[in-house]
């Protein structure tokens, strides 16, 4: 098949695709024309990257996967240098769930603060004497 079906089928696009052969990771045959030629295997190394880039996974982070089909396994996941690149994102989504879980909990002690603070002022205002409430753009009401 051309290019332009196989980036169809592949659901990309034909500059994706010179991309990839431009990085090795996509073989560049041509037929007696100078056209580049695909066929299904090709296919399956593209929905292989296109599934590992879905999940975030950085281009070159797909290389032992597309190696491991090129070498004639059923599946990317097959050969070890695929599963140490799963190894080292699972270490990686680890790492980034503990920042965000981090994050969320400032967040969350920063709006507990903010409400305690603000139930605080609406206690003092109905004292008499207390602060005069203000609006929520800074002036006061009245």
């Amino acid at each position: 098949m051309r290019i332009g079906e196989l980036a169809e089928r592949a659901g990309t696009t034909t500059r994706a695709l010179r991309y990839y052969e431009a990085r090795g990771l996509l073989p560049a045959r041509r037929d007696a024309q100078g056209y580049r030629e695909y066929d299904e295997r090709d296919l399956v190394l593209l929905r292989q990257i296109r599934t590992l880039r879905d999940f975030g996974f950085e281009l070159e982070e797909t290389r032992p996967f597309v190696e491991c089909l090129r070498a004639g396994h059923a599946e990317g996941d097959a050969c070890p240098a695929s599963r140490e690149v799963y190894r080292r994102k699972l270490d990686e989504l680890d790492g980034l769930i503990g920042e965000l879980v981090a994050v969320r909990e400032t967040v969350a002690g920063q709006l507990r603060r903010a409400e305690e603070a603000r139930a605080g002022l609406a206690a003092e205002a109905l004292v008499p004497g207390g602060p005069e409430p203000v609006c929520e753009l800074g002036g006061k009401k009245g």
